[in-house]
């Protein structure tokens, strides 16, 4: 059956750092669309990306027997390719007011996400998981636990991997698993079945012209859910305990704290319910909320009807995913933590919290800073004048946030200032001794010096491994 995007003119808006992006051109090209793509970031800073578009760009070349060359614009956007076009694809790191995007309303362009065509075309069981922070761990947890007892089981979404990569592999007996942020829920018109939101912290305030804006966004992962849907929510967060009233869709409430219809801890067993799962202890996830993820991802597994056994089998066995408070290295007594997801100052006191839990009599050194958000640094200062043994500064207006709190509240703790991340590892292991810990996070936005947050913790990694 032919495509209904077929001979269509789609221009992609925003390749992206992640691969995402190289997705979705490769999905179009393969429906026979004419494929235009456009990036401000030049070919250099998108070459990794390009990378693994390479068997789709020579023109003539076939893929699966059509012919799919991709066009590009790098480094720029054009008005035409925004008025020439039968369909606009915007990465959600694109702001709704760009000027381009005005251009193509204008134009009567349709403007579409890739998650949003991916509803509109999936015939799946779909998860979606939202939230401030845990998405990723929850995210990646309900798909381990999903494969468990099902054969066919996808995730994608804001890791960096589009539904639409992966459509062809698709069928009706799927389960398909979707990291949604609030830039990917902005324009949805349509929830999944089960919606899973971990928590709701302030956070891209830069983007959202308020608190409750920002709340609002997250909303579409169950506004347009029914009655044989599902939502779960996190009892101990206060705004997540909102969302669950007036609503269609069958709630079940996750807990720390509270015995609730999802699962909850008691006398350090998972319950569903009335009913024992397994024993928290069982888990390799550190800290209290990754406590909270566990329960999110097991009340959605309970849902579909995973086997306790599974259930288990999987916790126990589930280490957590890379770049969330991962020991990387163990040098001459030092650990070194990367946490560089922690873009935001709720993320690195969690992880401050968590990593003085697990190691209690060692000394923290804490590499933190960057580009702010729109985001409040006291709470974090105060964190650091309490748990912290030294910091090491990178640049950015957030720093200076962090900076003039520090002072606010009177800390005279030692700080060091540097203008890279080289420069962070070797002042870190300089100051070290035996049974520090060297954590890097940076409750902050790294595009000040760095590709992303993925960017700014490949570089730690690769300074920690040349200490010698």
């Amino acid at each position: 059956m032919k495509s209904q995007f077929n001979g269509k003119k789609v221009t992609i808006m925003g390749l992206g750092l992640h691969g995402g992006g190289a997705g979705v051109a490769k999905f179009f090209c393969e429906q026979g669309a004419d494929v235009l793509v456009t990036d401000l970031k030049t070919k250099e800073q998108l070459e990794k990306s390009l990378e693994k578009l390479k068997p789709f760009t020579f023109r003539g070349r076939k893929v699966k027997g059509k012919k799919l060359p991709i066009k590009f614009v790098l480094g720029e956007h054009r008005n035409q390719d925004f008025i020439n076009a039968d369909l606009i694809i915007k990465n959600p790191a694109v702001p709704r007011e760009s000027p381009y995007l005005k251009i193509a309303r204008d134009n009567k362009v349709p403007i579409k996400t890739d998650i949003d065509i991916f509803f509109g075309l999936c015939g799946a069981q779909i998860i979606g998981v939202t939230g401030s922070k845990g998405k990723s761990t929850t995210a990646t947890l309900i798909y381990n636990l999903l494969k468990s007892q099902f054969k066919d089981v996808i995730l994608a979404g804001n890791i960096g991997v589009s539904p639409l990569e992966s459509f062809d592999k698709i069928t009706k007996e799927s389960k398909v698993v979707l990291e949604l942020s609030s830039f990917e829920l902005e324009d949805l018109k349509k929830s999944p079945h089960i919606a899973v939101v971990t928590n709701i912290l302030a956070d891209h305030l830069n983007r959202y012209k308020s608190f409750e804006e920002y709340v609002e966004s997250k909303k579409s992962i169950f506004k347009y859910q029914g009655p044989n849907d599902f939502l779960v929510l996190n009892y101990d967060n206060p705004e997540t305990r909102e969302f669950g009233k007036n609503v269609l869709s069958q709630v079940y409430f996750f807990s720390n704290n509270k015995n609730s219809n999802g699962c909850y801890v008691k006398d350090s067993k998972v319950f569903f319910g009335e009913k024992s799962l397994f024993d928290i202890r069982k888990s390799k996830l550190p800290g209290e909320h990754n406590v909270s993820n566990l329960l999110a991802a097991v009340t959605v597994a309970k849902i579909l009807k995973i086997s306790n056994k599974n259930i288990e089998k999987t916790i126990t066995t589930f280490k957590g995913i890379s770049s969330r408070q991962e020991i990387i290295a163990e040098i001459k007594g030092v650990k070194y933590i990367n946490d560089t997801t922690a873009t935001m100052p709720d993320a690195a006191i969690q992880a401050i919290k968590t990593t003085k839990e697990r190691f209690p009599d060692s000394k923290i050194i804490l590499i933190v800073g960057g580009q702010d958000k729109g985001l409040e640094y006291r709470e974090l200062a105060e964190e650091i004048k309490n748990k912290i043994n030294k910091i090491i500064l990178l640049p950015g207006t957030a720093s200076e946030k962090l900076l003039k709190e520090l002072k606010t509240i009177g800390s005279n703790i030692a700080i060091i200032p540097v203008s890279s991340m080289r420069e962070a590892v070797k002042k870190a292991k300089e100051v070290s001794k035996s049974n520090d810990i060297v954590l890097l996070s940076p409750a902050a936005a790294s595009f000040n010096l760095f590709k992303n947050e993925f960017d700014r913790g490949d570089q730690f990694v690769a300074e920690v491994k040349k200490i010698t």
